[in-house]
């Protein structure tokens, strides 16, 4: 965890009294985070400690964790919550005085500001690959603890939306727009009921996640973030790859993968078995787009047709 001295204090709150905020201290003390603390305790040398590294990494932690959706909202609970400060490790308060007179205005707890959070979020970015390793050592921890953690996988992708709403034409890098964002299109269809085709198309500006978890535990295995033009299948493919050289031991164990039509690709679905001996369990594409058709089959006595998912459609010569 990010060890934050002098948290005595915090010792006299039970647990039980806590809340939410239980799972959010058992979240901080067991993030394997030290190695990335010292690197961005490094980069601050010695200059301004207004707000150290340890605490500024623990809110953060508590604002994905919270759901936050920006440093503003985790500012104001930081303010009014005493028990969150403590648990990420805020101490004392600053004194408001009128310009003017010198006299004190209020006093109030002594939280970081917008910028602040800014500034870091910049330098943490640029610890990216800590903060894979982080992740990874995680996952290397979860298969120690649990024997079949990552015998049944699932994969999918997720739309997200920039907070830009299309490409900028000035594409200069200076934190107010968003360079890497690009449009994402996925196509929806299938058969109605009466045989006719549907088909829906979204788009949206932005990202896609692509996911890996442990489908029984609900955990994470392996992610990555591209631009939402990124296809689904080659990105699966390269994050199973990926997935392997890291943690080759849970692809050992892996004997399920689970996903969507959206990955039905006999490329992939080959190298699932060959290479991993992973059963891959894929809803398969209607690739003919006609409901419940029956082409013949020739050249056997017995067997009447076949249909586009596979199933044979046999009679019996004595029976009939």
């Amino acid at each position: 965890m990010a060890i934050i001295p002098q948290i005595e204090i915090f010792n006299l709150i039970k647990d039980e009294d806590l809340g939410s905020l239980k799972d959010l201290k058992m979240i901080l003390e067991n993030l394997p985070d030290e190695e990335i603390m010292r690197v961005l305790e490094r980069k601050r040398g010695n200059g301004r400690d207004d707000y150290p590294v340890r605490p500024m990494w623990n809110s953060m932690i508590a604002a994905v964790y919270f759901k936050h959706t920006g440093p503003a909202s985790l500012i104001e609970e930081l303010k009014r919550n005493a028990q969150l400060r403590y648990i990420c490790g805020f101490r004392g308060y600053e004194t408001i005085k009128n310009p003017k007179t010198g006299d004190i205005i209020e006093t109030r707890p002594k939280c970081p500001k917008d910028y602040n959070y800014t500034r870091f979020l910049g330098n943490l970015l640029e610890e990216q690959e800590l903060v894979n390793q982080m992740f990874d050592t995680c996952v290397d921890k979860l298969m120690e603890l649990l024997p079949d953690f990552g015998q049944t996988l699932a994969i999918d992708g997720k739309a997200i939306q920039s907070y830009a709403t299309k490409e900028n034409k000035n594409q200069k890098e200076d934190g107010r727009r968003d360079t890497d964002a690009n449009k994402g299109v996925k196509t929806y269809n299938g058969i109605n009921e009466d045989g006719t085709a549907w088909e829906k198309v979204v788009s949206w500006f932005g990202y896609k996640l692509h996911l890996v978890v442990d489908a029984n535990y609900e955990l994470p295995v392996a992610f990555t973030v591209t631009k939402a033009s990124r296809a689904e299948i080659p990105e699966a493919k390269d994050i199973i790859s990926t997935t392997a050289k890291k943690h080759p031991e849970l692809m050992d164990r892996c004997e399920y993968l689970l996903a969507d039509r959206g990955l039905d690709d006999t490329e992939f679905i080959t190298e699932l078995w060959d290479d991993h001996g992973i059963k891959p369990i894929i809803d398969m594409r209607n690739m003919w787009g006609v409901k419940d058709e029956v082409r013949m089959f020739e050249g056997r006595h017995n067997i009447i047709g076949y249909d586009n998912f596979g199933t044979i459609y046999c009679y019996d010569p004595v029976e009939g």
